[in-house]
């Protein structure tokens, strides 16, 4: 296969993970090769509709986590609520929360980073260099913008599956003001 994994996983026992540049289902096989590799065990969301038996068996034994998106309580208070009642929780997402191009990322990993108290790592891929791995840890200071700039520093040079597809790293102002009301 020719790809190498570089880094370590932080010996944290939480923490939110955001997996970057998805621009192709083949990210998410490489995001299971570097569990496999380096021992991570990260959680997951999805739909609480989902998680019935038998399925909710498997998806929970690889770390998957019901949420309730038609509860009064939003998802980010669901997921930072799960930081708060396990003793380990590690977070996996993408934060463009799609394989489409976008002119923006979403930003829920970040606010619940905030919320839960807990640092993001960043892991990438990155197909010129068939690299794929942990990057280092960014403790969000509360400024959005600014540690989007530090993300983007990160990642700008980090290619996907499908380049074309990237999204653009950047916070939609517009509608962060809209969240913090």
């Amino acid at each position: 296969m020719g790809w190498k994994l570089v880094g370590e996983q932080p010996a944290l026992d939480k923490y939110v993970l955001i997996f970057a540049p998805h621009t192709s289902n083949w990210d998410v096989i490489l995001l299971l090769l570097v569990r496999w590799a380096s021992g991570l065990k990260p959680n997951f969301i999805g739909k609480h509709t989902l998680f019935w038996p038998p399925l909710s068996w498997f998806l929970t034994a690889i770390g998957g986590e019901p949420v309730n998106r038609t509860k009064a309580k939003n998802v980010v208070d669901q997921i930072v609520e799960k930081f708060h009642s396990k003793d380990e929780f590690k977070f996996a997402l993408s934060p463009e929360g799609t394989r489409s191009k976008k002119d923006h990322w979403k930003t829920g990993f970040y606010r619940v980073a905030l919320k839960a108290q807990v640092p993001i790592q960043l892991v990438f891929l990155d197909t010129r260099t068939k690299q794929t791995g942990f990057g280092p840890l960014l403790h969000p200071s509360g400024n959005i913008e600014k540690d989007f700039e530090w993300l983007r520093a990160f990642y700008q040079d980090k290619q996907g599956f499908r380049p074309h597809l990237l999204s653009e790293i950047r916070v939609n102002i517009a509608k962060e003001k809209n969240k913090s009301q």
